[in-house]
């Protein structure tokens, strides 16, 4: 079975942001010192004021080491945004720590918009 047209665009991490962004998670976030930071206004974060309602993985097409993850989160305060990260060996220590600390993670099933 051949994935939809939306399936297959979700495959690319551009087309998946570009999504996001129209859904209205337009925060650029940034981990550091432990908090997540809202790079625009420099207000941050602890893990139990984050909530990532959705991630997707992405490994390149011409370089299997390549990978990335991007993460659709919404705070307590009502910001949404978007954080992106490598995974696997070239990933940010700071990004996985925070993450592991996250408690509210969820996976949505799949984008049928």
């Amino acid at each position: 079975m051949q994935p939809s047209s939306s399936q297959a665009q979700m495959k690319s991490l551009s087309h998946c942001m570009e999504k996001m962004t129209a859904e209205g998670y337009t925060a650029n976030f940034g981990v550091q010192d432990q908090h997540l930071q809202h790079m625009d206004s420099g207000h941050s974060y602890l893990p139990d004021q984050v909530h990532i309602v959705d991630f997707y993985r992405f490994e390149g097409i011409t370089d299997p080491d390549d990978n990335s993850i991007l993460y659709v989160i919404e705070t307590n305060d009502g910001r949404k945004g978007m954080l992106v990260d490598a995974y696997g060996v070239y990933s940010n220590p700071d990004v996985d720590e925070f993450i592991k600390e996250v408690e509210d993670i969820k996976k949505k099933k799949g984008m049928e918009k």
